[in-house]
């Protein structure tokens, strides 16, 4: 049952990951467009989800006709919203804890990559766990480990990885974006490879957060297309 669990999970998870930051990677220089598309990112994880908004509910239900193209929602306030892994019948509570980017995260990964995408919410690789984890809110969880990841909302990165990650953003507006996508393929591989339960999820996030820090470190990685990672979506 991917929908058990209590408000707390979200905040449990997140609040246990750490950021190292470095004064040495604080006077780098960054390009006019690297500048431009970091800037814009920061402006992005500052929008708070607001439930009033007809864009932001216009955004949810396409998120939920993307996962669920064949069945009606019955309302922005629903029980259905569980079957997707909410903790609760209205998901705008559960998106306090990161804003509206976690939910632009959620439709580029549907819309990008549908396949990956229903493969991962519906848990169909592997052998799974009684109690899995809930797909929506750990995609929650999984936005808001990249942004403190990245040190995203600091002025500029100060460890390695948001350094590195800057120069991709400026050879792609979306790395974010396609990163996110990577990531949550990773928090599954993991997920299946440690043969987690529900209540271990935290140490699912911290090894792929490892893993992703040891990759975006990486001489080799030149786009997000480079991590090894990235494979998993098209597998």
């Amino acid at each position: 049952n991917s929908m058990a669990g209590s408000r707390s999970w979200i905040g449990g998870v997140l609040n246990r990951l750490s950021n190292k930051r470095s004064d040495k990677f604080l006077d780098y220089p960054l390009t006019p467009i690297q500048e431009q598309r970091l800037q814009k990112l920061q402006k992005r994880i500052q929008i708070p989800f607001d439930e009033t908004r007809p864009d932001h509910q216009e955004a949810l239900k396409e998120l939920w006709h993307i996962a669920f193209p064949n069945v009606a929602l019955k309302g922005l306030v629903s029980e259905q919203w569980k079957e997707m892994g909410w903790q609760g019948p209205n998901p705008s509570t559960d998106f306090r804890a990161c804003g509206f980017i976690s939910l632009e995260n959620l439709l580029f990964y549907g819309r990008t990559y549908p396949a990956s995408f229903r493969r991962v919410l519906l848990k169909q690789d592997g052998t799974r766990a009684t109690w899995e984890y809930p797909f929506a809110v750990a995609g929650i969880n999984i936005s808001f480990m990249l942004i403190q990841m990245l040190d995203l909302y600091s002025e500029k990165p100060s460890n390695l990885p948001g350094f590195n990650f800057v120069k991709l953003l400026g050879e792609d507006e979306e790395a974010f974006d396609v990163l996110y996508c990577t990531a949550f393929e990773m928090v599954d591989a993991q997920w299946l490879a440690m043969r987690a339960s529900y209540m271990e999820f935290n140490k699912v996030l911290q090894a792929t957060s490892s893993q992703l820090e040891r990759e975006l470190c990486s001489d080799n990685v030149r786009r997000i297309q480079d991590l090894s990672a990235y494979s998993l979506l098209y597998q």
